[in-house]
């Protein structure tokens, strides 16, 4: 009930900008940029964990970008999650899919190419009722419609489960987050059917030791899906983890 009512505040409301602070307006121009402006670029901590697919950030966390992220996030901002997931199917589009579109300067998707199954890391559901939304579904979803817009046949496929409790991450280092999600996610009943003969890319809001997505793709993995997870993609990477945001 809360997601919702957050969600109609926000379209009635007057906001400032989430980004900049600018008046009356919910993301401007400039800050909207930010998100995605520079194009994406792949995101890759140093020293990586095992089994990490290739990731795509459209931005570094910082600045701008680190404040309308946190507002979606945290402050539920929920009508940012549009243009989170312009930038999150940016990124997307980088990440070696085979994704093509009319918005990425082609003129659809070539024969043989395939639907391309965006699969959310969840959040605990703890963090669900405190926040009254779960941020990287709702971001994969709007990514999910900005690809179909462009011609991209793309989907939402929700099929990670978390299989245990696992502490909270923020304050702990990367071999602290490794061993605080081994073995923590896992796939859904039915999961493999969701996923059968699409194109996987993992999605998350923010990637920074990594330890997330790599536990994401050892689940998927695990669940003898016949499909290899080569590739993720993110809204932004922590600026240690991006080889060029130039």
């Amino acid at each position: 009930m809360r997601g919702w009512r957050q969600e109609l505040a926000g379209l009635v409301l007057p906001v400032d900008c989430a980004g900049c602070g600018a008046a009356r307006v919910l993301l401007c121009a400039g800050c909207r940029e930010a998100l995605s402006g520079a194009g994406p670029v792949p995101a890759r901590p140093s020293p990586p964990p095992a089994g990490l697919p290739a990731v795509h950030a459209a931005a570094a966390y910082e600045g701008v970008v680190r404040a309308v992220l946190l507002a979606h996030k945290e402050r539920g901002a929920l009508p940012l999650a549009g243009a989170l997931g312009a930038a999150l199917a940016g990124a997307v589009r980088a990440s070696g899919s085979g994704v093509v579109g009319r918005g990425a300067g082609g003129g659809g998707l070539g024969e043989g190419e395939r639907e391309v199954a965006l699969v959310p890391v969840p959040s605990a559901r703890r963090q669900v009722r405190a926040r009254g939304h779960d941020p990287a579904r709702r971001i994969a979803l709007a990514a999910a419609g900005r690809l179909r817009r462009d011609g991209v046949p793309a989907r939402v496929a929700p099929v990670l489960r978390l299989r245990r409790a696992v502490a909270d991450q923020a304050g702990l280092g990367a071999g602290q987050r490794r061993e605080n999600l081994a073995g923590a996610l896992g796939v859904c009943r039915g999961g493999a059917r969701l996923l059968d003969g699409a194109v996987i890319v993992l999605v998350d809001d923010l990637i920074t030791t990594g330890a997330t997505l790599a536990e994401a793709a050892r689940a998927v993995r695990a669940a003898n899906l016949g499909q290899e997870v080569l590739r993720a993609a993110v809204v932004a990477a922590t600026r240690t983890e991006q080889k060029s945001c130039e």
